[in-house]
C-alpha cells in the first residue's frame, strides 16, 4: 500500500489560489526535467500542509502550508506551470 495520493487530491486546497482546476496544468520539474500534468504528481498530506513530489525523481515540486490565518504556496520545484484556457 502506498503512502501518497495522486496530484488530483490537491485540487481543493489549490482552489484558494487558482480559479481553475490546476491539476490539469503541466509543469516541469527543476530537478529532473520531467514535464507532465500536476495530476501525475505524488501528494503527501501531513499536519504541516501538502507536498507534491515529482513521480520521476520524487523531489518536491510544490508546497502548500495553511496556518489558519495565511496560506503559503511554494512553487520552487517547478521551472514553469502551463495552464490551458478553455
Amino acid at each position: 500500500m502506498s503512502d501518497y495520493l495522486d496530484g488530483n487530491a490537491a485540487a481543493g486546497p489549490l482552489s484558494e489560489f487558482f480559479a481553475i482546476d490546476v491539476t490539469s496544468a503541466r509543469g516541469r520539474c527543476v530537478h529532473c526535467g520531467r514535464t507532465d500534468a500536476l495530476a501525475t504528481a505524488r501528494l503527501y498530506p501531513n499536519s504541516h500542509g501538502l507536498l507534491l513530489r515529482c513521480p520521476g525523481c520524487t523531489e518536491i515540486l510544490l508546497r502548500l502550508v495553511d496556518t489558519g490565518d495565511t496560506v503559503c504556496l511554494d512553487l520552487h520545484g517547478l521551472s514553469f506551470v502551463e495552464l490551458r484556457r478553455g
